[in-house]
């Protein structure tokens, strides 16, 4: 614990002590995550293609398998089950839920939002709803938004965030590269509101001018649905160029050492870093840059594929069913998504596992 006001040394921080007490912070008290039935291996690319994709994706990607919904289900099928279960684990029931907010790119509907939905299945009667879209930084995003409406507002104290994935439902087959890497998953957090430590520091970043890089760009008023955009199969996940491969290799370092500025802590005092998993090179190139060993993130491609905005949620779930955190733990989540747009958070974990 500081032993200084942080504002005095030009931190960010969320939390302040002051004379012995802590101002209303958020901490996160519960974590669920849900993923569908079916196992789609790399083999099964291997038999479609008729080439050896499992290697690449296996040996560069650290992806083996992933799963894939069925084709009568829907986001918020996969959602249900990961907020039960975060709810469960935080002592709550849906009656409890003062917000709810679901993070993803792969909505039910274009309109309504995907929450509302989330709410009425959940039986989540007075809870305030919304979606947010920062593509796969979304969860991530999510919690910084739930921290602020509960720091900010006493008629917040338990908020539910989702981030939810559900991109086998767009892809196009005719791209074995993009096909091959996407997966569905759904991954929840419950904040709970404290007097205690929680969330510490935020630091975000967005680059514009790769909004045209990677996307599901028909359906909306630029490119609204019609036969040609069918035809053309443009209502589906798209690459149209190629966004440096570099660019999480760059950037997460320097959000986290942005971090870790705020909090005067060094890299191997984090106990665990949790970052969007879709490419785990990136991954082993932020940990280099920060010194780190590869044990120092958590990893679920290989068992999950690429989930998206849903990737760092499971990953805090199946970190927690391992019992890798205890309460108190710093740990930092850096996400990042189509946009370019990334979002990072330090915080203190609020449970022993």
């Amino acid at each position: 614990m500081l032993c200084q006001d942080p504002l005095e040394q030009g931190s960010n921080f969320s939390i302040l002590k002051t004379n012995g007490d802590f101002m209303r912070n958020a901490t996160i008290a519960g974590v669920g995550m849900h993923v569908p039935e079916r196992i789609v291996t790399n083999q099964y690319f291997d038999d479609l293609y008729k080439k050896d994709i499992g290697t690449f994706l296996r040996e560069q990607r650290n992806i083996k398998e992933r799963r894939w919904m069925k084709a009568d289900e829907r986001t918020s099928d996969l959602i249900l089950p990961a907020a039960e279960k975060a709810m469960k684990q935080a002592g709550i029931s849906a009656q409890d839920l003062d917000l709810i907010i679901v993070a993803t790119d792969t909505p039910d509907y274009l309109s309504p939002s995907t929450a509302a939905v989330v709410s009425y299945r959940l039986g989540a009667h007075k809870a305030a709803t919304f979606d947010l879209n920062t593509a796969c930084a979304g969860f991530v995003m999510g919690c910084e938004t739930a921290s602020k409406f509960i720091k900010a507002d006493e008629n917040f104290n338990n908020v539910l965030v989702v981030g939810a994935y559900a991109m086998s439902k767009w892809l196009n087959f005719d791209d074995y590269k993009t096909a091959s890497m996407f997966a569905d998953g759904a991954g929840a957090a419950v904040l709970k509101s404290t007097q205690g430590p929680g969330f510490l520091a935020s630091a975000f970043y967005t680059d514009g001018q790769y909004h045209d890089y990677m996307g599901i760009y028909a359906g909306g008023s630029a490119k609204p649905f019609s036969q040609e955009v069918l035809d053309q199969k443009e209502h589906l996940l798209a690459f149209p160029k190629r966004i440096p491969s570099e660019t999480n290799g760059i950037h997460w370092p320097r959000l986290t050492k942005s971090l870790l500025e705020k909090i005067q802590k060094k890299p191997n005092e984090i106990k665990k870093y949790f970052m969007t998993q879709f490419n785990v090179q990136s991954i082993y190139e932020t940990l280099n840059a920060l010194d780190l060993p590869k044990e120092k993130a958590h990893y679920v491609m290989d068992k999950y594929g690429y989930t998206g905005g849903a990737s760092i949620p499971m990953a805090l779930a199946d970190s927690t069913a391992l019992h890798d955190l205890k309460k108190g733990d710093t740990i930092i989540m850096l996400g990042s998504g189509g946009g370019m747009s990334m979002a990072a958070i330090a915080m203190e974990w609020g449970f022993d596992t």
